[in-house]
C-alpha cells in the first residue's frame, strides 16, 4: 500500500538536507536512512505501522510504502504525523528572506535551502529527550536515549530489522529511578523523566491544555515541573509546538554555531547572544535550527 503526503512550498523543500539532519548520529535508533528513503516505526490509531519515505515523482509530495501490516491501515494518522515530523505544511520565503538582512544569518538560505525544521510530534518524546540531552554532549545523549527506547519501546521486526516506538508515559511511569541507572542516567535524570511521565498520566501535565496554550504560558507551565528548565522547555515547544519564537540561547551547539560563524575567540556571552538574536522574533526557531545545520558536514 502506498499514499501520498502533500509538500508545502516545494520548491523550497530538499529531501536531500533533511535526510543529512536526520543521519546525525550512528546511535540513531527510531529511524533508518538507506538510499535516499526513511523506514521507520509509526502509529496508525493504535496499530504499530512501517513506513518508508521517499520522494515523489514530483516535488509536490513525498511518497510513503506501507511495509508492515499487510493489512489496510489509516493513512490520516500517518500523514499528519509526517507533515508535523519534517513541517512539510510551511512556507520558507519569509524567513530566507529574513536571512538576507541579517548579518549573522546571510547565506544560510543557500548553503541548506530547502531544509525544514526536523520536529517531534510526540510530546513526551520532544520533553523527555530535551531531559536526557541535558548537560551532556550529544553523543552521549544518543546513547542514553538509544538505550531508554531499546529497553522500554515497542519492538518488532520486519524484514529482518528492527524497528522501535519511543516509550509511552504510562510505561515510563511505572518505573523507579534504579532501573534507569545501569543505563548511566544519573539519579536525578532518572527521576525529571520519570516525574514527566507520571505528570501526563496522572492529568497533572495535560497535552489537550498545552495545545491550545500561547507560547508564555506554555512556557510557564512546563518550567514549573522540576527538572525543566528555560532550555528544555523551549527545545521542547521548538520540536513540538513548532512554536516560531522559542528562543534556546542556554544552548552550546547555537552558541558553537555562532562562534564559529562569527569567528570569534570565544562562545559569545548571554548579553552577545541576545543581541545577535533581538531581531529575529517569528524567525527565531528556524534561525537555531539553520545554525544547528552549520554545525554538521557539509
Amino acid at each position: 500500500m502506498e499514499f501520498k503526503v502533500a509538500i508545502t512550498d516545494s520548491s523550497n523543500f530538499s529531501f536531500e538536507e533533511c535526510l543529512c539532519f536526520l543521519s546525525r548520529s550512528p546511535k540513531e535508533c527510531l529511524h533508518y536512512i538507506h538510499d535516499n528513503k526513511i523506514t521507520r516505526m509509526l502509529v496508525a490509531g493504535t496499530e504499530p505501522v512501517v513506513v518508508e519515505i521517499r520522494m515523489g515523482e514530483t516535488a509536490d509530495h513525498l511518497a510513503v510504502k506501507i511495509l508492515a501490516p499487510a493489512e489496510p491501515v489509516d493513512i490520516l494518522p500517518l500523514q499528519r504525523y509526517i507533515t508535523r515530523w519534517l513541517h512539510l505544511d510551511v512556507s520558507l520565503n519569509e524567513f530566507y528572506d529574513f536571512t538576507e538582512t541579517d548579518p549573522l544569518l546571510k547565506g544560510l538560505a543557500q548553503q541548506y535551502r530547502g531544509l525544514r525544521l526536523i520536529g517531534m510530534p510526540d510530546f513526551f518524546e520532544a520533553i523527555t529527550w530535551a531531559i536526557i540531552g541535558q548537560q551532556i554532549n550529544l553523543s552521549f545523549a544518543y546513547t542514553l536515549r538509544e538505550r531508554f527506547v531499546k529497553a522500554f519501546g515497542f519492538h518488532a521486526v520486519v524484514e529482518g530489522r528492527d524497528y522501535y516506538l519511543y516509550p509511552q508515559p504510562a510505561v515510563v511511569a511505572a518505573l523507579e529511578p534504579e532501573e534507569l541507572l545501569p543505563m548511566q542516567f544519573s539519579k536525578s535524570k532518572a527521576q525529571y523523566v520519570i516525574n514527566t511521565a507520571r505528570s501526563i498520566v496522572s492529568g497533572e501535565l495535560s497535552l489537550p491544555q498545552l495545545d491550545e496554550m500561547d507560547y508564555e504560558t506554555a512556557r510557564i507551565s512546563l518550567v514549573a515541573l522540576k527538572g525543566i528548565g528555560n532550555w528544555s522547555a523551549n527545545y521542547a515547544l521548538m520540536k513540538y509546538r513548532r512554536f516560531p519564537q522559542s528562543v534556546l540561547l542556554e544552548d552550546v551547539g547555537l552558541q558553537n554555531a555562532i562562534k564559529n560563524r562569527l569567528n570569534l575567540a570565544s562562545k559569545p556571552s548571554m548579553a552577545e547572544l541576545k543581541s545577535y538574536s533581538r531581531l529575529w522574533k517569528e524567525h527565531t526557531a528556524y534561525a537555531t535550527f539553520y545554525l544547528w545545520r552549520s554545525l554538521l558536514p557539509q
